[in-house]
């Protein structure tokens, strides 16, 4: 992330004071006349503006300008009806975005996630304090968690994939001989992949790893037809899912939420998935 440091004058850092509001030139019987400016920065966007559509307004781009939150956006998050909704981050993220041609629900996961964690840093700062079941002892530990640590992690050597002016790419699979295209989830995808896991009767981790699949197929063999990508989803060899989920992963990009944790209760010292909890960004 880097902060904005001319946009309209203003210029502040994470790590220095909040600008102060300046007096206008002219003076009236009232007082001066003050004129505020609300900080901006620049999202480093990890696809790197890959993976979108090339009329997509991201496209290409490296970066997203976003405005840091004011009251504003602190009347979002106590909003209960939105809360309730469930849409609150996304009326979060409307709120920051400057460039209102760009719709939450386009953004890719890895660049939303990206953008609601510079949020939280700009908002509150870098610490988060939540409580963590030690996946050990179960034992629940009040931890901080620092969101500016890189985990250090040995990355998967790889060819970068020619990408479609669409933003898809293709994996042949080793064992069927498929030949699949494959498109980057983006929020809406994930909001209803997350619905199919909340849904009846539905084993949680069936219904991660099959809604995932065939939300990122686009075609099987250039054939598009939904019904029957369901159902070579649904016959797919565990050789080549898995090897269909490798190649996603290794090729679209990520935000890496583990961050190092130690048990107060017992020896346990690992690398945790970071809970996105209530004080992620309602913080005590």
């Amino acid at each position: 992330m880097r902060n904005n440091e001319d946009r309209l004058g203003s210029v502040y850092k994470h790590d220095s004071a909040p600008p102060q509001a300046f007096t206008s030139p002219q003076q009236t019987q009232q007082g001066a006349a003050l004129n505020f400016v609300v900080p901006t920065e620049f999202v480093d966007l990890p696809s790197k503006g890959r993976f979108y559509p090339k009329d997509h307004p991201l496209y290409g781009k490296e970066t997203l300008e976003v405005k840091q939150m004011t009251a504003k956006e602190e009347d979002i998050l106590t909003s209960k009806s939105l809360i309730k909704k469930g849409v609150v981050l996304d009326r979060l993220l409307e709120s920051i975005i400057l460039d209102k041609s760009i719709k939450v629900d386009d953004l890719l996961v890895a660049d939303k996630n990206a953008i609601v964690v510079a949020a939280r840093i700009g908002g509150y700062g870098p610490e988060y304090e939540t409580n963590v079941t030690c996946p050990s002892c179960e034992a629940k530990n009040k931890h901080v968690f620092d969101l500016l640590e890189e985990i250090e992690r040995e990355e998967d050597e790889k060819e970068t994939v020619q990408l479609s002016d669409s933003g898809t790419f293709n994996v042949q699979l080793p064992k069927t001989g498929w030949t699949v295209e494959l498109r980057a989830l983006n929020s809406k995808d994930e909001k209803s992949i997350l619905r199919s896991m909340e849904s009846k009767g539905k084993n949680e981790k069936e219904a991660t790893l099959s809604d995932q699949i065939k939300r990122m197929i686009v075609s099987i063999n250039t054939i598009v037809d939904e019904s029957v990508i369901d159902q070579a989803v649904a016959s797919l060899p565990a050789l080549d899912s898995r090897y269909l989920r490798k190649q996603y992963f290794l090729q679209v990009p990520q935000v890496d939420l583990k961050k190092t944790f130690s048990c107060t209760k017992c020896d346990y010292e690992g690398v945790l998935e970071v809970p996105i909890t209530a004080d992620f960004f309602w913080p005590k």
